[in-house]
């Protein structure tokens, strides 16, 4: 994959932020529209108009804007905590690896740019991922085990990854895009709920409501996730991309990936949004049927196929 050059993709990622943050709404509205359009064809309102469902859409408007925007308030600013707790990740001292800070800080001079936190997770795993939104929260996470396997050309490579997903502002990108993807999810599960007691204590009516609502919010979902997941393995040739163009040394990457793919999962990692944040998805692998389809939902691109790009480089 050609890497077209840092500041190009700067904008291009400042750009498809901008677009997430209006698809996301969109999505939502659309769906709040056919609710109302679809509610009224099969709940017995078949005299019901067209004005009378862009009324009722219209007079919900401010509410899902409010909803949805409280949601995203607090998950930007909570997003470090929420990540560090998925993640045990703590602060890397450094009096207790300087090997790693100054791999870090070399790489930031030779970026030009500020020297972001460094964090450990304690984990005999190979993997690592960036987060953060702005200079006070970019962070770069490393494992226990990549540290300790890891030579030093590999583990350069692996930070350069890294630091490379902070210049390209993939990390805000990601964390956007995972906050809208949890609401979906979040009123998924809440209809969900709703639906299983649908018939104590409800008319048809109501129940009838319900459903179409908790199937319009699977659809925002699967369409959310999917352009989440595309992202997501976009970022990582781009970062592959990066380190080579940083590193000079594309070969001490793909090596450091062979390493990293033969155990990457970290026991701590239970949320799928947080996965997709690492290097290689650090869950545990399970496997999955040789069809096509399926990597329309995978977090990350086949680390063998980032391995030959490296090579060819």
């Amino acid at each position: 994959m050609k890497y077209f050059g840092l500041q190009s993709q700067i904008w291009k990622n400042n750009t498809n932020s901008v677009l997430i943050l209006l698809m996301f709404p969109v999505v939502f509205f659309a769906l709040a529209w056919l609710f109302f359009f679809i509610s009224s064809m099969f709940n017995g309102h078949q005299q019901q108009t067209l004005y009378d469902v862009n009324h009722s859409f219209l007079m919900t408007i401010p509410w899902i804007t409010i909803g949805v925007l409280i949601w995203f308030i607090i998950a930007w600013f909570s997003h470090t905590s929420m990540i560090n707790a998925a993640t045990n990740s703590k602060p890397l001292e450094r009096k207790e690896n300087k090997r790693v800070y100054n791999l870090v800080e070399n790489l930031c001079i030779s970026a030009g740019m500020t020297m972001p936190r460094v964090n450990i997770i304690e984990d005999d795993s190979l993997n690592a991922f960036a987060s953060g939104i702005n200079l006070k929260t970019y962070t770069v996470s490393l494992s226990r085990g990549i540290i300790d396997k890891l030579n030093d050309e590999e583990l350069e490579a692996v930070i350069a990854h890294e630091i490379t997903h902070i210049r390209n502002r993939d990390v805000r990108l990601l964390i956007i895009s995972v906050v809208f993807v949890g609401i979906f999810a979040f009123v998924s599960e809440t209809l969900f709920h709703s639906m299983r007691f649908s018939r104590m204590g409800r008319g048809r009516k109501e129940g009838g409501s319900i459903i179409i609502a908790f199937v319009l919010a699977l659809v925002g979902y699967l369409i959310a996730s999917l352009f989440r997941f595309a992202l997501s393995r976009k970022r990582e040739y781009l970062a592959d991309a990066g380190s080579a163009e940083l590193t000079r040394r594309p070969l001490a990457l793909a090596s450091a990936l062979r390493k990293v793919s033969a155990d990457p999962t970290i026991e701590a990692v239970k949320r799928k949004d947080v996965a997709q944040m690492f290097i290689e998805n650090p869950q545990v692998k399970e496997k999955k049927p040789s069809v096509s389809i399926t990597s329309l939902f995978a977090t990350h691109p086949p680390i063998d196929k980032r391995i030959k790009i490296l090579e060819q480089y």
